[in-house]
């Protein structure tokens, strides 16, 4: 299980605005996307203040250095099937935004692991920066038995227009993969895939040239190991090929992970991941996970080449290649 219950103070208030370069500020479990112009951010942890880990916010930049914090999404307390285990506490954890017909569908963990299986949940909104609206019960509560309901991903195939639901791993390390059905809050089937090697946890799907990747963090949440991995595939669901490590610890920054790939208006790539800002050292790390942004290039093969991790003013803008 990834314990999620770090104290995390966010540098932003409700509609207020902050300039940055990398570090972006912090957070953990980014999931990013363009919405027109705008790149939001829906991270592990509540605008404002400490996180407490009972809630989800959003934050959006035209430019990647000025950042507006775009209120509270929703609330644990919102959410009324979660006390139904008889679990002693709570957490919310690893958002993700999937669009479809105009309207926004935000899924997120509900752990801890034990003493009760993990869950996952959607909430629904006519807006990115909600209010979501739950569903008001959990669309995925079938942890243990090696396996552990984390970090959803929703992914709709640009070929045939189904939408995947990825999730899983940490105490398990396996992935499992749904589809769900056109209203996106309900599941179709489950479809049988492989776990990729290295796999741990924080899956992404992203399709580029028309070869699908599969990318994911493997390690320990606050150890030096860990790092993003991939595989490609002729399908969102596999046959996958494993591609090796993208996004490693370097001498400034350590434990690169739980991240989106996002493809800007002009057609450039880049990753939105978090990281610890220290060098190296053993685990467990503590303090604040930070989020960056930085650029993807692949080669003529369609291999990811390795992520150059950024500082300050030499992190991407949306201006620049």
């Amino acid at each position: 299980m990834k314990p999620r219950c770090v104290a995390m103070a966010m540098a932003f208030t409700f509609g207020g605005a902050a300039l940055a370069d990398n570090p972006q500020f912090a957070g953990a479990d980014p999931h990013a996307l363009f919405i027109g112009s705008d790149l939001w951010i829906f991270p592990t942890g509540g605008p404002g203040g400490s996180w407490s880990a009972d809630r989800f916010g959003a934050f959006s930049s035209r430019d990647l250095r000025q950042w507006k914090a775009r209120g509270e999404l929703i609330r644990r307390d919102q959410i009324r099937w979660i006390p139904d285990d008889g679990a002693p506490a709570h957490f919310l954890w690893a958002p993700a935004i999937a669009i479809r017909g105009g309207r926004y569908y935000l899924y997120f963990s509900v752990g801890p692991q034990n003493p009760t299986p993990s869950r996952i949940g959607v909430a629904v909104a006519d807006h990115p920066q909600g209010p979501y609206r739950d569903i008001g019960r959990p669309l995925v509560q079938d942890g243990g038995h090696g396996f552990e309901a984390i970090d959803p991903m929703v992914f709709v195939d640009p070929r045939s227009g189904r939408a995947y639901l990825y999730a899983g791993g940490s105490a398990g390390a396996r992935l499992r993969v749904w589809e769900l059905r056109a209203d996106m809050t309900s599941i179709a089937r489950e479809v049988s895939v492989a776990t990729p090697p290295n796999f741990t946890e924080g899956v992404f799907m992203h399709v580029h040239g028309g070869l699908y990747y599969l990318s994911y963090s493997h390690g320990r949440w606050n150890g030096p190991d860990y790092s993003v991995h991939y595989a490609t595939a002729p399908s969102p669901t596999g046959p996958w090929t494993y591609r090796g490590a993208i996004l490693t610890g370097d001498a400034r920054h350590q434990g690169p992970g739980h991240h989106s790939f996002v493809r800007t208006p002009s057609g450039r790539w880049l990753i939105v991941y978090h990281r610890w800002e220290q060098a190296p050292g053993p685990a467990p790390y503590r303090g604040e996970r930070q989020i960056a942004i930085d650029r993807i290039r692949y080669d003529a093969h369609g291999r990811i080449r390795p992520v150059v991790m950024t500082d300050g003013a030499a992190s991407p803008t949306l201006a620049s290649r």
